[in-house]
């Protein structure tokens, strides 16, 4: 799934220039990844070597390998997520 607009990744071979075609993301980006793990070291399982400063664009990773699997709050941001935490808690 595209963590930008949620929609399934239909491409099967992601290169550092493939793009979503709903949203036009970078799709071979960390957040992407199913490597990508906030918190862990450089936000990696893997043992990469360089800090990727920017999670959402593309990069050169070798790692790299596309999450398919959905997960709860996808095409969400963070902003989008904590509104409809406070939401739901408050009931407004």
């Amino acid at each position: 799934m595209c963590k930008k607009c949620g929609k399934p990744i239909g491409q099967t071979q992601i290169v550092r220039s493939s793009t979503c075609e709903f949203c036009g993301a970078d799709l071979h980006s960390c957040v992407n990844c199913k490597f990508y793990a906030p918190g862990s070291h450089y936000d990696c399982h893997e043992t990469i070597d360089e800090l990727v400063k920017d999670k959402e664009r593309a990069n050169f990773c070798d790692y790299f390998s596309v999450n398919r699997s959905p997960t709860p709050g996808s095409g969400e941001n963070k902003a989008d997520s904590a509104r409809n935490a406070f939401a739901a808690l408050f009931g407004s």
